[in-house]
């Protein structure tokens, strides 16, 4: 039975040895555009309607404003351009989300990475324009601050400031990116030696071990990483714990999705914050497996992610009706604060509107 209130579980008991952050993050800011309603792929020639636009900042952005809405103290180091779209960027993680951003910079005549989501068929297609970052993680966290964990995108190399944040305590959360050349090399899983937790999807699971269903492949994993979670879309995520054994399976939530921009990011969040709450297993999929299925029902990666609020809510809807599934889910009432939470802002189909303050 889980005892402590939502976040306040993870704070320690001596505050002396808090570590000055719950996470550590590096990656690219995009300007996520993201089109829903689309009847059909636009082809050469035609000219497509769109029901639906948002606007918000996307690529490791949708993992810092997830972690943000669970009350994680969460810092990013990336570099944003000097133009319109990063000082609109920078205004929602910084002021709107409270998001750290000590660790960035600012380029002049480096333009913002822009990303155009197009959302149909309960899928997304994406187009996107940018140039390689002036600035590598290693000299924006030089050194990195004390953290509890550090969410890292697996790179061809290691990293200095990964090293550290291992060497001074920190747990290692890793996920790894779309193979543009299909070759799904099994070199990856050498790579995975000293990493705590690594949360693939199902076809890059599948691809680097070389299996035929996301079990299989959490399985393999599980041999080389101490916890695995393969995510399956809509289809819920398979974890396995290589200490226990623990095997867990938890299928997908009946919601009605708009757009699946970033759920992957906001289901690790959900996993970050169930692990450094000491959750069991099959507690921290299932929050994750929550967070993701809200999070597809708004426009975009990061601000489609929930906060304590739309959790409650969903909780409070669904909590009574006599599903089996669902019941399992009730864990949440030892979980969730007593206050309804903090509203949190969702997509706007500009970026020219200014942020209320």
């Amino acid at each position: 039975m889980i005892t402590d209130r939502g976040w306040q579980g993870l704070r320690m008991a001596d505050p002396g040895a808090e570590p000055a952050y719950d996470v550590l993050l590096t990656g690219t800011v995009f300007l996520d555009i993201i089109f829903t309603g689309l009847p059909r792929p636009p082809e050469p020639g035609t000219e497509v309607w769109a029901d639906g636009l948002g606007s918000c900042p996307g690529g490791i952005a949708n993992l810092a404003v997830a972690l943000r809405r669970l009350e994680l103290k969460t810092a990013l180091a990336a570099a944003f351009g000097e133009d319109a779209y990063g000082d609109f960027c920078w205004d929602v993680l910084a002021d709107q989300e409270g998001v750290d951003l000590s660790y960035c910079r600012r380029f002049y005549g480096w333009h913002s990475p822009v990303t155009v989501s197009m959302a149909m068929e309960r899928d997304r297609s994406m187009v996107t324009h940018g140039h390689k970052s002036p600035v590598i993680a290693d000299d924006l966290f030089s050194p990195p601050p004390t953290t509890k964990a550090c969410f890292v995108h697996i790179q061809a190399e290691d990293e200095q400031w990964v090293r550290t944040a291992k060497e001074n305590g920190a747990l290692l959360f890793a996920d790894i990116g779309w193979d543009r050349t299909g070759a799904w090399s099994p070199e990856l899983l050498r790579r995975l030696a000293g990493y705590d937790v690594f949360l693939p999807n199902h076809v890059e699971a599948q691809g680097y071990t070389r299996t035929d269903t996301p079990e299989a492949a959490a399985r393999k994993l599980a041999e080389h990483v101490p916890v695995v979670v393969v995510t399956r879309g809509g289809g819920g995520a398979v974890a396995v714990d290589s200490a226990t054994g623990e095997c867990v399976d938890v299928p997908g939530l009946n919601v009605a999705q708009l757009d699946a921009t970033g759920a992957g990011d906001v289901f690790g969040a959900g996993f970050v914050m169930g692990t450094l709450a000491g959750w069991p297993l099959e507690h921290r999929v299932r929050f994750a497996n929550l967070c993701a299925a809200l999070s597809v029902q708004h426009f975009g990666g990061s601000l489609s992610a929930p906060g304590w609020g739309d959790i409650a809510v969903w909780w409070r809807t669904v909590s009574r009706r006599p599903d089996e599934e669902l019941s399992r889910y009730g864990f949440l009432d030892d979980l969730l604060p007593d206050h309804a939470g903090v509203e949190v802002r969702r997509a706007s189909p500009t970026i020219g509107l200014r942020l209320l303050r």
